[in-house]
């Protein structure tokens, strides 16, 4: 690649390198300069601009980008499209993130070009948060050092993996002395149930008991009978070695202590062991405090379904120093969440969800493509909006128009509000402006679905809602199905204007261009979201249940 100033006759074809005003036009970075932009140039005097013109083998940036992401997608985490030459990376649920450091080094010192940045190593993740982002830093890479790096994040796996946080029944035991407060105890229950709820598990009804071991053990054995899958037991008294009440309470009860303490502060005197394959945890006495603590490194990797020995626990250390101190600058009550955590995700916000319901079907006719039912007697639109019911956006408006009473019958009652369109025969836009025009104003964002789309299941329409963020820049969502397009498309509020300023029979998919950075894909396990159903022909490749009789 050649950078730096090169005449305009020169300059066809290359990239632009920094944003340039011309007149009252915005020749922008990364832009490709072609005739018209040359010419524009040249009415203002400009003999020269400065750009960067690739050679043979040069990859451009875009395209270095996507070619780099591909091998690093997994199951559950979601990418954007390439814009600017970043690609960014996202889980799709909770769960835990773990980075083969090794790899990503290797990756990043292959060129100066190419760089991945991650979350570390078990970084507690929430949906939608950003897990890694690709850059390529100037403007194209050499074909062959792209080649290079392809070749070796494809040797095995993918260096991210995403373990989801499994919902697990929890059991706590809470040991108690004389002199102990309730209050104290209520606490110590309040916090351990938030810690389990925050990891997606439950907490079974708290057994307290004395602090004996006898009585340490036949609460845990209620507790497995109760169907426990991980056992917490938190004494009145902190534990001070494998052979004090918790640890010989989970002897008693016919298991065995794995390792006694972990260089983690707070933490250090934590007991790990297991009755049979449950995990049995005695918790060190900052187990009673809501701060991140070394009970929070151990729970999340539990919760997540990976095996938790003693020498998994001696290598915690780094990143271990919790513990407060005199030269530590900000508390850690006021620090920013670790990413280790285990925290609860950041509250989702409101996505109304948008049916289109008010065609005319023409390519049907004489039938209405919505009403047609299958062989259950359930019509299209019932079934298309069943599915946005089982979905978690809320509210649903559902867009009238043609028969739009025929409709609101179909739909029997459904808890959906209904938006007419009067002016629906003009074309797609007027639909679409009567939905987003309706969504309510506490609203980030809405997702369109088509009435004539049974196959975009609700937890579809969930993947495309946990992909969006607008911290991280993800603000226009979308399925893709083998690299094609598809829908619903999600809009967040920023571009309802826009959206409302179109005109004709076309929909909003021309902004996709206009916004390339904010797009991100998520990438479907079937093709359901690019198949609608507008034809009678198109209704026999319909599942068999889902085809209708005598048409």
């Amino acid at each position: 690649m050649k950078f730096g100033p090169a005449p305009l006759e020169e300059a066809r074809g290359a990239i632009m390198a920094h944003s340039q005003r011309v007149g009252d036009k915005m020749i922008r970075k990364g832009a490709l300069l072609d005739d018209a932009a040359i010419a524009l140039l040249r009415s203002v005097g400009r003999s020269e601009v400065i750009c960067a013109r690739l050679e043979p083998g040069d990859v451009p940036e875009d395209i270095a980008a996507d070619r780099l992401a591909t091998p690093l997608v997994s199951p559950l985490i979601a990418r954007s499209r390439a814009g600017t030459g970043r690609v960014n990376l996202a889980a799709e649920v909770p769960g835990l993130l773990r980075v083969d450091t090794a790899r990503i080094d290797r990756l990043n010192t292959i060129d100066e070009a190419l760089t991945i940045g991650t979350l570390p190593d078990y970084a507690v993740v929430a949906p939608r948060d950003l897990v890694a982002t690709i850059k390529i830093v100037p403007f194209s890479v050499p074909g062959n050092v792209l080649s290079v790096a392809e070749a070796l994040a494809r040797q095995v796996a993918s260096p991210l993996t995403l373990h989801p946080f499994r919902h697990m029944r929890v059991g706590l035991v809470v040991t108690e002395l004389p002199g102990l407060k309730e209050s104290t105890t209520d606490k110590t229950i309040q916090i351990t149930e938030a810690r389990v709820s925050q990891l997606t598990g439950s907490l079974l009804p708290a057994v307290r008991c004395a602090h004996d071991e006898d009585a340490v053990a036949r609460a845990l054995e209620s507790l497995l009978a109760d169907g426990a899958e991980l056992l917490l037991v938190i004494g009145a008294s902190a534990v001070v070695d494998r052979r004090d009440v918790g640890p010989m309470g989970i002897v008693k009860a016919g298991g065995e202590i794995v390792h006694f303490g972990m260089p983690v502060d707070p933490g250090n005197l934590i007991c790990l062991g297991r009755i049979g394959a449950i995990p049995a945890l005695v918790l060190p006495g900052c187990a009673r405090s809501p701060k991140l603590n070394g009970i929070d490194f151990v729970l999340t990797r539990l919760f997540a379904g990976l095996k938790v020995t003693g020498a998994d626990l001696m290598k915690m250390g780094v990143g271990g120093l919790l513990k407060e101190i005199d030269t530590r600058p900000l508390p850690r009550e006021k620090a920013p969440a670790t990413p280790r955590s285990g925290a609860a995700p950041r509250t989702s916000p409101t996505i109304a969800a948008i049916v289109m319901g008010a065609g005319r079907s023409r390519r049907m006719a004489p039938h209405n493509k919505l009403l047609v039912t299958d062989k259950a007697g359930k019509p299209m639109i019932a079934r298309v909006v069943d599915n946005v019911l089982s979905s978690n956006a809320r509210p649903i408006l559902v867009v009238t128009g043609h028969q739009a009473e025929h409709v609101e019958t179909a739909l029997g009652g459904r808890p959906v509000r209904y938006v007419h369109a009067p002016d629906y025969a003009e074309g797609l836009s007027a639909s679409l402006k009567a939905g987003i025009a309706a969504v309510p104003p506490e609203c980030s964002a809405a997702i369109v679905c088509l009435g004539d789309m049974p196959l975009v299941t609700g937890r579809m329409i969930d993947r495309l809602l946990a992909a969006y963020d607008p911290e991280e820049g993800r603000l226009i969502v979308l399925p893709t199905f083998r690299g094609k397009q598809g829908n619903p498309m999600l809009w967040d509020r920023r571009y309802f204007a826009e959206i409302l300023a179109i005109t004709g029979d076309s929909g909003a998919r021309f902004l996709i261009g206009k916004h390339a950075e904010a797009v991100a894909e998520v990438e479907m396990a079937d093709d359901g979201v690019l198949r609608d159903f507008d034809t009678t022909e198109s209704l026999t490749t319909l599942p068999p249940k889902m085809r209708p009789e005598g048409m």
